[in-house]
């Protein structure tokens, strides 16, 4: 059975990768490595002593082992006489898996252009179509009182010449249909996104 906890899926336009690929550039991390896994674990201290190198050094690429994935802290700890606390570090037990495909948090960011664009469309078509739906409400109003005037002037025969109707918003169905359309767009191009 295949645990995901144990992967690590980076991507070549990720920022972990370029972490990655310091770390496999660097003797000194290379040297943390390979110590870490003939002995399972040990603090910085122990780094220190072991393989000779300052001390400040080896806190400087513990943090770049860190930030890759390589190695983690270790639960347990213990302090120090002085009442320091003293961490334990050990090699991670994940696999790095570098891909040239995208993750899916860079396929969402590659729609989102196209969904900032959509939804400033709708909010402009909404706005134009209350602004003529004001002044149409304008043009009736102003009509209806001229029809009444006529209805008194022609003594209550005249015709209804102007009607109202108020239909669906149009910029409901413009939204309707741009989420349909991109959903489509993103599932049937999503290995390509």
């Amino acid at each position: 059975m295949i645990n995901e906890d144990n992967f690590i899926l980076v991507s070549l336009n990720d920022e972990k990768s370029k972490s990655i690929s310091e770390v496999l550039g660097n003797p000194t991390c290379k040297k943390i490595i390979n110590h870490l896994a003939n002995i399972k674990e040990a603090s910085q201290k122990d780094l220190s002593i072991a393989l000779k190198i300052p001390l400040n050094t080896i806190e400087y690429n513990i943090k770049k082992l860190l930030d890759s994935g390589f190695i983690q802290k270790r639960k347990n700890f213990f302090w120090s006489k002085k009442g320091k606390k003293i961490i334990i570090y050990e090699l991670s037990n994940k696999s790095i898996i570098i891909s040239n495909k995208k993750t899916v948090s860079e396929k969402i960011k590659s729609i989102l252009p196209a969904f900032i664009f959509g939804i400033s469309a709708t909010f402009a078509i909404g706005v134009y179509e209350k602004i003529k739906n004001t002044s149409q409400a304008l043009a009736t109003q102003s009509s209806e009182l001229v029809a009444k005037s006529l209805d008194n002037f022609a003594g209550g025969q005249s015709a209804n010449l102007f009607e109202s109707s108020i239909g669906f918003p149009i910029w409901v169905w413009f939204l309707l249909g741009f989420l349909i359309a991109i959903t489509i767009i993103s599932i049937v191009n999503w290995r390509k996104l």
